[in-house]
Parts: structure tokens; sequence; C-alpha cells
């Protein structure tokens, strides 16, 4: 079967074929992958940042934004069957029993750092033609969603984000005013900083949870992007145009900043206007640059004079999956046609390393492994 590999010691990406996987164990399943999204992180990894390959093994299949079809289960199976969709979760445990979060299938929250991640750290990836795995790790996804389902994995990370954000707000009086006999109240203000995919997809959700939600990117507001934004009722800003200064005196106090670009200088601006009692979440990962200038004393005190809480969240666990499938079959419902826009090319595998190694282009690029659309 065809795979695409990273060889991190050769700094080589390449097609690769290899022996298709068999079921090991009852609780495993065999999927026929029919898509795989494409995103900075693979990216980085063929340009040889990080990534590193199974014990033993010379090459990383890469590859973990995943769509497959049930090809064969094996005998205890019992989340899903032949011919269903499924979305792979892309974190293992480590081994240590010491470790409480992996042991509770938690391992997104792992103590230890000795997980495995397919397709980027110690596992192969998914990008190929067959992959076996154990049901725990899949999550089964309707029919309906076959076009966008690609999209669950990076959708996740945003839900992953928005279930902790409840639970840190429990933490005071945080309800907006209910009217009997009339819709809830909209009386949050969220921003997204950042209008690659994440930050699309975690407007959506933003938006679908009952927020006032801005988009502030780089892209001018004839770009792709602001069109998308405004197609799905948030607001977009322009970095180059507005400052955080200035967009903070527009949108008055800003309970959330939903971070998704990995951009340490305007994050840490943006989290000086950060509202009272307000949420900064990171998703985004900076790569390796020089120090940046940024005002500690503004931001410590907001902190503490504005009860402000900063955290950040990666990878994501089942029940985040969950709510991903759930509601990006209600983005579907609103917005069908802004959801399949953010899917701005497929290409076959052959492309792949063309692909990954170029200049990045559209919004989301995925890869067809199985099964043209």
């Amino acid at each position: 079967m065809k795979a695409i590999a990273v060889f991190p010691a050769k700094r080589d990406v390449k097609l690769i074929t290899s022996n298709p996987p068999k079921l090991e164990h009852p609780t495993q399943v065999k999927l026929r992958i029919l898509e795989i999204g494409i995103c900075g992180t693979d990216r980085e990894i063929c340009a040889f940042q990080y990534g590193t390959p199974p014990p033993g093994a010379d090459h990383l299949v890469i590859g973990h934004e995943s769509l497959g079809e049930v090809v064969e289960v094996g005998s205890a199976v019992s989340r899903v069957k032949v011919g269903d969709l499924a979305v792979l979760r892309v974190r293992r445990p480590c081994p240590h029993a010491t470790c409480v979060a992996c042991r509770a299938g938690r391992q997104d929250f792992c103590y230890t750092g000795d997980f495995t991640e397919r397709g980027i750290k110690g596992a192969h990836g998914f990008l190929t033609e067959f992959v076996v795995d154990d049901e725990r790790y899949m999550n089964p996804v309707p029919a309906a969603l076959r076009d966008v389902a690609v999209l669950v994995e990076p959708l996740a990370i945003g839900e992953k984000a928005l279930l902790q954000l409840w639970q840190v707000q429990q933490r005071l009086p945080w309800a907006c005013p209910v009217t009997p006999g009339k819709p809830p109240a909209v009386c949050h203000t969220a921003v997204v900083l950042g209008a690659g995919p994440v930050g699309l997809l975690g407007a959506m959700a933003l938006i679908a949870n009952g927020f006032k939600t801005w988009i502030y990117s780089r892209g001018l507001p004839t770009d792709p992007q602001a069109i998308f934004a405004q197609a799905i009722g948030a607001t977009y800003a322009c970095s180059q145009i507005e400052t955080p200064e200035q967009l903070a005196d527009r949108l008055g106090n800003i309970d959330l900043v939903y971070e998704a670009t990995g951009a340490a200088q305007i994050s840490f601006q943006l989290m000086e206007v950060l509202g009272t009692n307000g949420v900064f979440v990171f998703t985004g990962i900076p790569g390796r640059k020089g120090p940046i200038e940024l005002d500690a004393d503004r931001i410590m005190r907001n902190l503490v004079l504005k009860n402000q809480i900063v955290y950040g969240t990666v990878n994501a666990g089942p029940l985040a999956f969950e709510v991903a499938i759930k509601d990006l079959g209600t983005f579907m419902q609103r917005w069908p046609d802004a959801v399949r826009s953010l899917i701005t090319g497929r290409y076959p595998i052959e492309q792949a390393p063309e692909l990954l190694l170029g200049s990045s282009s559209g919004i989301k690029n995925v890869i067809t492994v199985n099964g043209a659309r």
C-alpha cells in the first residue's frame, strides 16, 4: 500500500510502499483511509523541525487529521461496524502506572510526556491506504458528514478549549440574562486570533455557543477569510489596520481570546487588552524565534486585578471529538456553503510531498487517499 513518510536522518519526504496492516487483537478495527487533512504540524514535520519515527524505524508515516471507512473488525468490536465512517484520535497513552490522566483515558492531559502521537511522535500516522487501531480511539461519523468529516480533528481542538472554558468560568457569576419567553441573551464577547482552519472552526463553535465573535487576523477585509467570517455571522478585523488597543476600544470587555496562530508577539499584545474576568486560551505553538518585547508588568497586573485566567490546550479527548462531530452537523445545517469552503483543495496521495513542501495556499488542503470526491 502507498504512504507518505518522512526520513529525518536523510531529510527526505517521499511516497513509499509497505504491506497493509492486519488485525492482531479482537478489539482492533481496520480502516480504509479516505482523506487526510494537511496542517501546519505536518509541514513543520516535513521541514524536520520535529517528528519522531517509531522505535527502530528510520521513517515516520505522517498524517493525523483522518477520515476512514471501516472494512474489517475484530471479534470483540462493538462501537463500529463494516461500512461505518470514523475519525481516529491522535494521542496514545504513556505506559506509566503513576500517570492518572493516561490511566483514565485522558492522555490529552498526560503528566509524563511519554505518550505517542500517530503521525507525529513515536507512531506511524494515517497518510496511507489502510490503518489498524483499537476501537477505543475511533469516533463514528454520520454518512451525511462525508464531505467535511476530515475537519473533525481540528474542530476538536476548539471543542476541548470550550469544554474547559465552561468549567473554568464556574468560578464566577457568568451566565447571560434569561427573559421568559425570549431566546437567551448574547452577552459574552470572544476574539479569535487567527483565520486558519483551527481559528475559523473555533469561531463557528463560539457562535454556536452564543458568543459575539470577532476574527482578528492579518488578512485584508477582502480576503476569503473575511468573507467566511461574514457568512457565519462573525465580524472580521484586520490586524494590519487595527491595533489590539483599538480593537478593545471598539469591543468593550473581551471575555475570551481564542488564540489560533502560534504568533507570540500579537498574542501577548492581545492579552494586554483582555477584559475583566476574561480567559485567554492558547492553541498555537510558536516556532523557534528570537525574544519578543512585552509589557510583563501590565499583563501580570491585569491577571491579578481583573481575575483573568490563561491556559493552553493541546490534542483532544473522547468527549471533545464527540462534541465536534455533533457540532459539525449543526454547522452544516446553519452554514453548509461556508463549511464546505474551508476545504479549498483535494489532491491525490502522489501529490502530497509537493503539497507538504511547497508554499501554503488556501485554508485547508486535503489528501484523497482512497475514493475521489
